[in-house]
C-alpha cells in the first residue's frame, strides 16, 4: 500500500493556492528547488503528472484537480487530530484581518453567526490597511484577512468578486471654486485614492475634512453633513449610510474584494469563518435580484465568485 507523506500534498496546495512554485517555497519556508523536488516526489509516487506543462503558468491536469480536492480533505482531518492534541479545548484562536471601512453591523453579524457554530474558537481582529494586513498573513499573524484592489483579485483568495465604489455623505454639494470636503479612512486606502483620482480628473479641487480608521466613524461623520466618504455600495448598504447619487460628483471606479486565507492555518473552522465574512459583503447577499440561487448558508449568491479552483 502506498502512504503519501502529508507534507508533500501541503506542498502541493501551497503551489496550487499561490499558483507559484517561486512564492509557495516562501510560504513554506523553504527553497524553490526543494518545492519542485517535493511535487517530483509526488507525482513519482502517484504515477502521473499534477501540472499540465503545455500550459501557461501553474495549470492543474483534472486528476491533479481530483488529487488537490482530496488532498485538502485530508489536511483538514490530519490538522484537526493536531489541534487536539496541541491546543488546549477553547483555547483555540483565528485571527481576521480587514479594512476599517467593514467594521461595522454586517461584520458583528457573521461573527455572531460564525460562534454560534464554532463556540469553542476565539476570534482576534485587525484592521489595517490592505498591504499592512497582506504582510501580516505572509509572516503568519493572520489566518483570514479581507483586501481589496483595483484590477485583479488577491492571489490567495478563496473568494472574490467585484463591487462598486459609491459617495457617502448627506452634506449639499459644494459648487466650484469650494473644494469638496473628504472624509478619510485613513493612509494606504482605494476608496480615498478612488475619491481624490475622480475629483482631480474633472478638475475639482477638494480638501480632507477629517480621518478616522473605523466605518462607524466615517459612516457617522459622513450622515451628519460633516463631508464625504467612499464605501463600496454593499458595505455602504449594509451600514444603512446616505449614498449620495446626484450625479454631480463624478464616478468611483470599481474595485475587488478577496477573501483570502492562509494555508497552514487550521480548516475547516479558517474556511468557514472566510465563507461567513464573504456571505456578509458581497453584493448578491444585500442585493438579491431576480434569478438568483440559494448558497449552503440561506444567502442569494450571484455576483461573488469563488476563486479559480486551487
Amino acid at each position: 500500500m502506498t502512504n503519501i507523506p502529508t507534507e508533500l500534498l501541503r506542498t502541493l496546495l501551497a503551489v496550487v493556492d499561490v499558483r507559484s512554485f517561486t512564492k509557495a517555497a516562501r510560504l513554506l519556508g523553504v527553497t524553490q528547488p526543494a518545492v519542485s523536488a517535493q511535487i517530483k516526489r509526488l507525482q513519482s509516487l502517484l504515477e502521473f503528472d499534477l501540472f499540465d506543462k503545455s500550459a501557461p503558468g501553474v495549470s492543474v491536469t483534472e486528476k491533479g484537480e481530483r488529487v488537490v480536492r482530496e488532498a485538502r480533505r485530508l489536511l483538514a482531518i490530519n490538522d484537526e487530530i493536531v489541534a487536539i492534541a496541541q491546543v488546549p479545548e477553547g483555547a483555540r484562536t483565528l485571527r481576521l484581518g480587514l479594512p476599517g471601512e467593514f467594521v461595522g453591523k454586517a461584520l458583528w453579524k457573521s461573527l455572531g453567526l460564525f460562534h454560534s457554530r464554532r463556540p469553542d474558537w476565539c476570534l482576534h481582529l485587525k484592521t489595517a490597511s490592505t498591504p499592512a494586513l497582506l504582510n501580516d498573513m505572509q509572516q503568519g499573524d493572520l489566518d483570514v484577512v479581507v483586501a481589496l484592489s483595483n484590477d485583479t483579485p488577491q492571489q490567495m483568495a478563496k473568494y472574490h468578486w467585484r463591487d462598486e465604489l459609491v459617495w457617502v455623505g448627506s452634506a449639499p454639494i459644494p459648487r466650484p471654486p469650494q473644494p469638496v470636503r473628504l472624509l478619510s479612512h485613513g493612509n494606504d486606502c482605494i476608496c480615498c485614492d478612488s475619491m481624490t483620482a475622480a475629483l482631480e480628473a474633472i478638475g475639482l479641487s477638494h480638501e480632507t475634512g477629517l480621518s478616522f480608521g473605523q466605518i462607524d466613524d466615517v459612516s457617522g461623520a459622513a450622515t451628519a453633513g460633516l463631508g464625504f466618504t467612499a464605501l463600496p455600495r454593499n458595505v455602504a448598504l449594509a451600514a444603512d449610510v446616505p449614498i449620495c447619487e446626484s450625479g454631480v460628483l463624478p464616478k468611483l471606479a470599481d474595485i475587488v474584494v478577496s477573501v483570502c486565507t492562509r494555508v497552514e492555518s487550521a480548516p475547516p473552522a479558517r474556511d468557514e469563518l472566510a465563507t461567513f465574512v464573504s456571505e456578509a459583503f458581497r453584493p448578491a447577499m444585500i442585493q438579491a435580484p431576480l434569478g438568483t440561487r440559494q448558497s449552503k448558508f440561506g444567502n442569494a449568491e450571484t455576483v461573488a465568485q469563488r476563486a479559480p479552483a486551487a
